[in-house]
Parts: C-alpha cells; sequence; structure tokens
C-alpha cells in the first residue's frame, strides 16, 4: 500500500467533511465524484447543482450542494461575517457580495460555523485567493507562530528513506526571518509525524554544510537551527546542510560525520520560497514525484490550497490529507 492509499484508508475510519468551493473547474468536480465513491470524506460543493449537473452530464446526487444565492445559511453567513470584520472597516454590503461571488468565503464561514471541517481549493485560484479569507474568517491555531505551507511530496523507487518528503517552506513564506524559519521547521516536524506516523528528521538547507561557505544566506540558516533546537527539542533538527548532505548518506559521512539528521533527512526545509517552490518543482517534474500540496499548517482548522497544475487525482489526494488533518 503507497502512501496515498495509507491516507485514504486514515480518512475513511473518521468521515470528516471537506468543501470544495470551486465548482466552476472539472478536476474539482471529478474530484468531488471520486473523493465521494472511494468514502474519504463527505464533499460539500459550493455552488448550483443543476449547472454542474449540466455541465458535467453526470449526476451529483450523492454530494451536497450549497447555493449561497438559495441557501437558508446566507443570511446568518453575512451577519456573522460582518460581526467578524467590521473592526476592519466592512460593511454588511461588502459582507454580501464577499459571500455570494467569492465562494472561497463561503466555504470557510462553513468551518468556522462548524458545519465543515475542512477546505480543498486553489485549482483555479491564486493561493493568495485561497488563504486571505481562512486568515481572515478562520484566523491562525491558537499555538501556531505562523502559517506556513509545506508539499508532501512522494517519489517513485526512491534510494533515500522510504521516498516520502516535506518540503517547506514552498507555497506561502516569501523570505522568513531566522525565528519564522525555525518555527516552519517545527510545524513541518509535526505534520510529517501526523501525515507519514513516523519520526521526521529536519534539514536545515543551505548551500553550506556546517561552515563550508560563509555568507549572511548561511548565517540566517545557521540561526534557524540554533533556535529550532531549542524551541523544539523534540525534534531530531541540524543545519546548515546541502541538499546531498541532508538525504545522501555517504555524502554525510564526508561533510557531517557527527549529524544524527545528515544522510537521513525526510523533512526538507528551504532557506526561502524561491528554493522551496523550484525544488519541489524539480523533483515532481523529472523524478516523476507526486506532489500534494500545497498543505497549510497553522490555521485553525485544514484549509489547503493547491497547485493550478493539479490533476483530478491530485485534488482527491489533498482531500484525504485535509481530512486525516482534520482529524488530529
Amino acid at each position: 500500500m503507497n502512501f496515498i492509499e495509507r491516507i485514504k484508508e486514515r480518512a475513511k475510519q473518521d468521515i470528516k467533511t471537506i468543501v470544495l468551493p470551486e465548482s466552476m473547474d472539472e478536476r474539482v468536480l471529478k474530484a468531488a465524484l471520486e473523493a465521494e465513491a472511494e468514502g474519504i470524506a463527505n464533499i460539500i460543493i459550493v455552488g448550483n447543482k443543476e449547472e454542474v449537473e449540466n455541465k458535467m452530464n453526470t449526476s451529483f446526487d450523492h454530494i451536497r450542494f450549497i447555493d449561497p444565492n438559495t441557501s437558508e445559511l446566507t443570511d446568518e453567513f453575512i451577519t456573522k461575517l460582518y460581526e467578524l470584520r467590521k473592526e476592519k472597516g466592512m460593511t454588511l454590503e461588502e459582507a454580501k457580495e464577499l459571500l455570494l461571488n467569492d465562494y472561497m468565503y463561503y466555504a470557510c464561514m462553513l468551518v468556522k460555523t462548524g458545519k465543515a471541517d475542512g477546505v480543498v481549493s486553489g485549482a483555479c485560484h491564486s493561493s493568495s485567493n485561497t488563504l486571505r479569507p481562512a486568515l481572515q474568517i478562520v484566523k491562525t491555531a491558537p499555538d501556531a507562530k505562523l502559517v506556513s505551507a509545506f508539499f508532501l511530496m512522494v517519489v517513485p523507487n526512491c534510494k533515500y528513506g522510504d521516498g516520502v518528503f516535506i518540503f517547506a517552506d514552498s507555497g506561502l513564506e516569501q523570505n522568513p526571518t531566522p525565528d519564522r524559519l525555525a518555527a516552519i521547521a517545527g510545524s513541518s516536524a509535526k505534520s510529517y509525524k501526523i501525515l507519514v506516523e513516523q519520526e521526521p528528521v529536519v534539514a536545515m538547507l543551505s548551500h553550506s554544510t556546517k561552515g563550508s561557505a560563509k555568507h549572511d544566506d548561511v548565517t540566517k540558516v545557521v540561526e534557524a537551527t540554533e533556535l529550532a533546537k531549542v524551541d523544539y527539542p523534540e525534534y531530531k533538527i541540524d543545519g546548515e546542510l546541502q541538499l546531498d548532505a541532508a538525504i545522501v548518506p555517504e555524502v554525510a559521512k564526508s561533510k557531517a560525520p557527527d549529524s544524527e539528521v545528515a544522510g537521513h533527512a525526510n523533512v526538507l526545509v528551504f532557506p526561502d520560497l524561491d528554493a522551496g517552490n523550484i525544488g519541489y518543482k524539480l523533483v515532481q517534474r523529472l523524478a516523476n514525484a507526486e506532489a500534494y500540496g500545497p498543505i497549510t499548517q497553522g490555521i485553525a482548522a485544514p484549509i489547503n490550497d493547491l497547485s493550478r497544475g493539479c490533476s483530478a487525482d491530485d485534488i482527491v489526494g489533498v482531500i484525504a490529507i485535509t481530512a486525516v488533518q482534520a482529524q488530529n
């Protein structure tokens, strides 16, 4: 049983309700049918059922639809959104406009009011359009220092570990300071433990290994590593490490022989978003890896983004991951 099959089996053990607000995207609609058929989640689609069935030429009778234009929930949500955002200057009319025209806001209100457990969006919208409503409505988790994002990478025929890695931050945090980079390391280790159910081994990546180069960019990673070790002593964390020193045992013996992380890392923390985003796309395309995400961490409920290049199968995988996050 491969990784995503294990995730799906875990999702089935405690069924959660996941909202899909992008009813205009055929990949999302196909994923909704598949997720419901596999029994990995109860699906809510925000949109008009008749329009969707005509578009897809198939029945969606086993999936719940909520149309903001006709739902009895809408008036309640308008009032609640206004109350949440009035101190930021939002009016009742603006709240109504958002809920009727931006289905991501409606999806987040379903989670905020306990009518759903998580959201998957981003197939045809930018990350900012997905995450802005989540941060405004669902907000940051009480114990989180920041919201960050990772890709869960499943590499076929991988020589290193079991081929399942977290790449962070690969979707959100542009150029983290040392303390924010340390927080990303701690959150990513926790996410790996929850989703993969194995011990996280965290490498703080750089173009330098243990002082082989001197630069402010290296210093940032060194400082982040020191902070992470203090803040998250329950996890194995080390750096600064080059990628080969982090995952290849033979290279680790030469470059970082005293490190318990080097050569064994499964959580790769990149120094900035450029490196993380480029890294995940390289592995996805050149190694034919499965890339699930961006998966967010640090929001009070699982609200997950998608790459706009995703397939319907990718979306099903993220639905299952979101359900497992909701269980935890």
